[in-house]
């Protein structure tokens, strides 16, 4: 058995690695290291790189004040762990995990951050419906339980805001059909939201404002570029025991994981990897697939894990690297729009380029309600008539326009400012939802609705006659 210990020289400093020569046979990529400075302080670390008797080490708190003098390695023996116990809910974390919140130490199993290797054909099919109050994820987008579903933001978007209605908001609403009398109508999930790299005084909103049966994992911009790459697999490491140790729903929102890509793609140039597109590694897909495809459920057992990744588009440009590869990974996305930002719309959730790929396995009758999927093929096709109009509408002048095409462009704002606009506390159902969109198709003459059938059209009729005020404004916070 190998002296943990050992005595070195340091070869090379760079950025937060150190290169050493280490004899020691048996030495694991990936292994954890502690690094004892001159003054006898610990530092974590793990083996990033081996290369012959050459070892590369990630040292998580920095290489300040570190010397290419003789230095205490101790190589563990093990990969990188999380300590988790069912107490892990309701608190709050650095990003490597160690308790931020005032509480003791976390006591229970040790788990490996990377996870297990899980057989495909051990996977069960996402379905269930996943309710987040809001009524353009739910009726258009909607989200299932076991879904990896990431929003696309832009650079002073409030997506962040978004992230905190949706953990104090999302609810799994069952298999009606299936359901017994008596059983709950709708069960709340566990949330683990993790922020990378966020500035303090965001940390400081979401600690404040995310509670409940949470768990928090906060890695602020001084801290270590390191410790960007550890926050979500910390994270997933907590929601794959809560999910599959103790059977619970759990939902998962990483913020932002642009700052994750970014983290690796200054990692891999300390250690010399060939760049690929923009300078982000070869491996950037991988990498962030074993980051993604750790959502999902497993046969037998009851607990789920199901994914909002968020991350902002450098430039808005939805096919930089990391957008790009997070489309294949995933199954759609929720795109945010700048101009309806603007026009203070909130959430200001852009449809046409939203998609949810797992929404027909997540609604209809039994699971939200029968109308739900024409109902939204008829506002997506009403809306990007909608769109269309106003396009024409910058070149003729809208004086121009015939009966229906003023009806179009009616429609539009009542959807924008009546059923993607809300409150920044408001929670609707998906029945509420559906019955806004109903009203908002109101607006158009009974002809133009070619996606929906008579009997729908009879059953919902009186919803249709309400309509909607398209001069609604919204004033925001």
């Amino acid at each position: 058995m190998k002296d943990p210990i050992i005595y070195t020289q340091l070869e090379q400093i760079e950025g937060p690695l150190i290169a050493l020569v280490a004899t020691l046979p048996g030495i694991g990529f990936g292994e954890a290291v502690q690094v004892a400075d001159r003054e006898g302080r610990i530092r974590h670390g793990r083996v990033a790189q081996l290369d012959g008797d050459k070892v590369t080490i990630e040292v998580f708190q920095g290489t300040t004040g570190l010397a290419k003098g003789s230095q205490r390695i101790r190589f563990l023996g093990h990969p990188i762990t999380l300590t988790v116990s069912e107490s892990i809910i309701g608190r709050r974390l650095n990003g490597i995990g160690a308790p931020i919140d005032g509480g003791p130490p976390l006591t229970g199993t040790a788990l490996n951050i990377n996870g297990s290797p899980l057989n495909p054909t051990a996977r069960a099919y996402p379905h269930d419906f996943i309710q987040t109050g809001i009524s353009g994820i739910d009726a258009m987008n909607a989200l299932v339980r076991g879904q990896k579903l990431p929003i696309f933001s832009s650079s002073g978007l409030p997506h962040d805001q978004l992230a905190i209605q949706i953990a104090q908001q999302a609810r799994i609403r069952p298999d009606l059909s299936k359901s017994t009398a008596g059983e709950k109508d709708s069960e709340e999930l566990v949330v683990v939201f993790a922020a990378i790299g966020v500035k303090h005084d965001v940390a400081v909103r979401f600690a404040e404002e995310i509670s409940g049966r949470t768990v928090s994992f906060l890695n602020l911009a001084d801290d270590p570029v390191m410790e960007r790459l550890l926050t979500p697999r910390v994270a997933l490491t907590a929601a794959e025991y809560l999910a599959f140790e103790l059977g619970l729903h759990v939902l998962v929102i990483l913020t932002d994981m642009t700052v994750y890509g970014e983290a690796l793609r200054e990692i891999a140039t300390a250690r010399g990897d060939i760049p690929s597109r923009k300078g982000y590694p070869g491996y950037l897909y991988s990498d962030l697939a074993t980051i993604f495809e750790r959502a999902g459920r497993i046969k037998g057992k009851p607990g789920s894990i199901t994914q909002i990744p968020i991350l902002t588009m450098p430039n808005n440009d939805i096919t930089h690297p990391i957008p790009d590869l997070t489309g294949y990974i995933t199954e759609g996305q929720i795109v945010l729009s700048r101009d309806l930002f603007r026009q203070r719309v909130f959430p200001p959730i852009n449809l046409p380029p939203s998609l949810s790929r797992l929404m027909a396995d997540g609604i209809g009758q039994g699971l939200t309600r029968s109308d739900h999927q024409p109902l939204m093929e008829q506002l997506y096709a009403a809306y990007a008539r909608a769109e269309e109009v106003r396009m024409m509408t910058r070149i003729v002048g809208e004086g121009d326009l015939s009966t229906v095409d003023r009806c179009y462009l009616e429609f539009g704002q009542c959807l924008e400012r009546s059923f993607i606009a809300q409150d920044l506390t408001e929670d609707r159902s998906i029945e509420e939802s559906l019955d806004i969109g109903w009203r908002a198709l109101g607006c158009l003459p009974r002809e133009e609705l070619t996606r929906l059938s008579a009997t729908m059209l009879e059953t919902y009729g009186s919803l249709l006659d309400e309509g909607l005020d398209p001069g609604l404004e919204r004033e925001k916070d």
